[in-house]
């Protein structure tokens, strides 16, 4: 664990020193789902309606955002071989950098969505159950996007690249937790909504590093 703590503090120190970079995930989001209104029209009930679905898209489009520069510079300066050489396990540096990637774009996101719900009309316990999906579903985007961007590590294009594997496979993240928010607007129990959020969770929490690590051995 003390390599995954050492790599963990050391990108969030780098990314402190460029909080311009890590700010844009949160601008993006917040800008983004603000300019929906202004193309459906401000009628309540259809932004109340869509409301969900809009926060979960630009909550993934955000996360995309960011996923090319997860390895990409510490592969440029040899600090990446450097990580996997030095005695630490290679599923330590991407758990570490999918950590950081969700501490720096993830947990913005949800804190931030409150301010998008009201924004949309929307009520503070389906605020609340929007905020708790994206609690659950927004680690799994930062793990599968840590997957795709070592497997394309090295290779030009490799933005359009992650899009093309990362975003099928983050689908269903995004039909369960917009769908938790709309079951609870018809009066139905959210729950199964979570449990398969949870699910995805554990899944890929135990089987995405694995791959990562596969992947940034072959690439380096």
């Amino acid at each position: 664990m003390n390599g995954l703590i050492a790599i963990l503090g050391r990108d969030l120190r780098l990314a402190s020193r460029r909080s311009t970079e890590a700010l844009m995930p949160v601008v993006f989001f917040v800008v983004a789902a603000s300019l929906f209104p202004f193309g459906v029209g401000p009628e309540p009930g259809m932004l109340k309606q869509i409301a969900p679905g809009i926060v979960w898209v630009c909550a993934l489009l955000s996360s995309m955002l960011s996923l090319n520069s997860m390895y990409a510079s510490d592969y440029s300066d040899g600090s990446l071989e450097q990580m996997l050489i030095s005695g630490t396990s290679s599923i330590e540096v991407a758990a570490a950098k999918c950590i950081a990637h969700w501490l720096m774009s993830g947990l913005p996101l949800i804190l931030v969505s409150p301010l998008l719900g009201l924004l949309f009309g929307m009520g503070w316990q389906a605020i609340g159950i929007m905020m708790f999906g994206l609690l659950l579903g927004t680690p799994i985007l930062s793990l599968l996007g840590g997957m795709g961007s070592a497997l394309t590590l090295g290779l030009h294009n490799a933005a359009i690249l992650i899009l093309l594997i990362v975003l099928p496979l983050c689908i269903p993240v995004l039909i369960f937790g917009a769908g938790a928010v709309t079951a609870s607007e018809v009066g139905l129990a959210p729950d199964g909504h979570f449990y398969l959020l949870g699910a995805l969770l554990l899944l890929t929490s135990l089987g995405a590093p694995v791959a990562t690590a596969s992947a940034l051995r072959i690439s380096v």
